[in-house]
């Protein structure tokens, strides 16, 4: 992977961007999240996502109760039998969403100039002239010249179903709105988004505390997808909740950053938060177009610096309806990736998008085709120099052993570990290789607590560094400690390296770079392999 690596800067035939991709084992460095739906449940389908690299598995409480999911997470779980690709759960809250009430499902037509009514009154049937919502605060929260989106769920932009309401006046608790633009509101869900208004839902709804102490207790989640996540406090109180769950006291909690209110405490938001996801979709209303790239930019940079995954969401809205991704946004991804992002998120592409597993394959392949002209040098020394001196013992191992890889031009760097940090901690230099984590569970405590989704009870730890770029978990046998003084780390290495081997990532005469502890001291190694 390592000898594939370019940089834009220099100079390079033209002729050769046409040669065919080398194929790796991990289809790229960048992880894909995938949201699960109508379109891409079934076991097939979902072992072919797999296959493609989806490494996240996105169950999304807006669409669908906890049966509907219940039943895909089996189908799931069967498609990991069938695969032996190991998988992260992520839940994904409603939080504070505006949605329209049309109990009857029936298309309606709205039409530019005309004006309708926004209304709590939930009794009422949803029409062209009126339209229920599930939030009886609207009135006091605009006023006159506002701008209210409303858009079938999960918008791509490209629908009919899409459609821009102007404020004219507040009548006590409704809202009468002009329509700025002619369309056909037809599914099954459709939200609202009122641009820069701050609007007075909780983020930890009831409905998703229940999905949260049921459904996501009895799967045992690995992340929890924070939807409208304002402040830091959301995140504690958020974190509070999870904490008296036991089984789920381990679960990473990602805040959506999906409005100006999130955008303007993001600092403090990303202290809390275990990672962020940059939900483009409700943001990219709230935000003027030419602002968009300037947040993403420098939301992706303070999740590098602070060692935290960034998720890009809505890159290839296109192939909801489409095989192939436009040329904007190809470059879209490719551009996520040079930023530095660990992840892309796909919503409508893979949940009600006529080709899931091709759209998966597509991003799959720009990320691996951008990952090779990332600027490394120019990223680690950025890196070294936010960090400062002097640096925390890990993170001297860490940027040791990624500058140790690089220079020798290992295959891989293999890094031994009980809570998984030092492994991120290596990942968040972005070596241009994958890091093999080797999870060594502690049996001291109950932190043992092994998810048998794929057959191979992946412990948590090992699981959660599906989400990280670059990052690649192995389990290792908890009677051999991550730290020894003896002969037990060689037989667990052996075991790594055979992994390798077998994946085809190490070959003969290969050099691979170890991370490991002996004693209380930490120790980077350089192995290079025999026949």
């Amino acid at each position: 992977m390592h000898s594939n690596h370019l940089l834009l800067e220099e100079p390079i035939r033209m002729a050769s961007i046409l040669e065919p991709s080398k194929a790796n084992f991990f289809p790229a460095l960048t992880k894909i999240v995938g949201t699960l739906g109508p379109r891409s449940r079934s076991v097939e389908v979902i072992s072919e996502c797999l296959k493609t690299g989806m490494s996240v598995a996105r169950f999304d409480f807006s669409w669908g109760d906890a049966e509907y999911h219940q039943e895909t997470l089996e189908n799931l779980k069967t498609a990991i039998k069938g695969t032996k690709n190991s998988v992260q759960v992520m839940l994904d809250t409603v939080g504070a969403e505006l949605q329209v009430v049309n109990k009857n499902e029936n298309a309606i037509t709205l039409k530019a100039d005309d004006n309708v009514i926004l209304t709590p009154d939930q009794g009422q049937e949803a029409s062209s002239e009126i339209l229920p919502i599930n939030f009886a605060g609207l009135a006091k929260a605009v006023k006159k010249g506002d701008t209210i989106f409303m858009g079938q769920y999960l918008f791509t932009g490209s629908e009919t179903t899409s459609v821009w309401l102007e404020v004219n006046e507040v009548k006590g608790d409704d809202v009468v709105c002009t329509v700025k633009n002619s369309a056909t509101l037809a599914g099954s869900l459709f939200t609202l988004h009122a641009s820069q208004i701050q609007i007075d839902l909780p983020t930890l709804s009831d409905t998703d505390k229940q999905a949260i102490s049921s459904w996501g207790v009895k799967n045992k989640i690995d992340f929890l997808s924070l939807s409208y996540t304002r402040h830091a406090e959301d995140v504690r109180q958020a974190r509070d909740f999870l904490s008296k769950l036991g089984d789920l006291s381990q679960t990473q909690i990602f805040a959506k950053i999906e409005n100006v209110e999130g955008l303007t405490h993001f600092d403090e938001i990303l202290q809390e938060a275990d990672g962020i996801i940059l939900s483009r979709g409700n943001l990219g209303i709230d935000l003027p177009p030419e602002k968009v790239f300037f947040f993403q930019k420098s939301a992706v940079y303070k999740c590098n610096m602070a060692g935290k995954p960034a998720v890009v969401t809505r890159v290839v809205d296109s192939m909801t309806d489409n095989l192939r991704p436009t040329r904007a946004e190809a470059t879209d991804v490719a551009n996520a990736v040079l930023d530095g992002c660990d992840a892309i998120l796909l919503g409508a592409e893979t949940l009600r998008g006529l080709y899931p597993v091709e759209t998966i394959s597509t991003v799959g392949k720009i990320c691996a085709e951008a990952e090779k002209v990332f600027n490394q040098d120019q990223y680690f020394k950025r890196t070294v120099k936010f960090v400062g001196e002097p640096m925390t013992h890990l993170e001297s191992i860490a940027s040791s052993a990624r500058f140790e890889a690089i220079k020798v031009k290992a295959s891989v760097i293999i890094c031994f570990t009980s809570s998984g940090r030092a492994a991120r901690l290596i990942a968040k230099y972005r070596p241009t290789m994958p890091v093999l984590s080797v999870v060594i569970p502690r049996l001291k405590t109950n932190q043992l607590k092994c998810f048998p989704l794929n057959g191979s009870f992946l412990h948590v730890q090992a699981r959660q560094s599906l989400i990280v770029r670059g990052l690649f978990p192995l389990l290792a046998d908890p009677r051999h400690p991550a730290e020894s003084t003896n002969a037990t780390n060689e037989s667990v290495l052996k075991v790594a390296l055979d992994h390798g081997k077998a994946s085809g990532v190490i070959k003969s005469h290969d050099r691979v770079v170890v991370c490991q502890k002996v004693g209380d001291a930490s120790v980077v190694k350089i192995i290079e392999l025999e026949d």
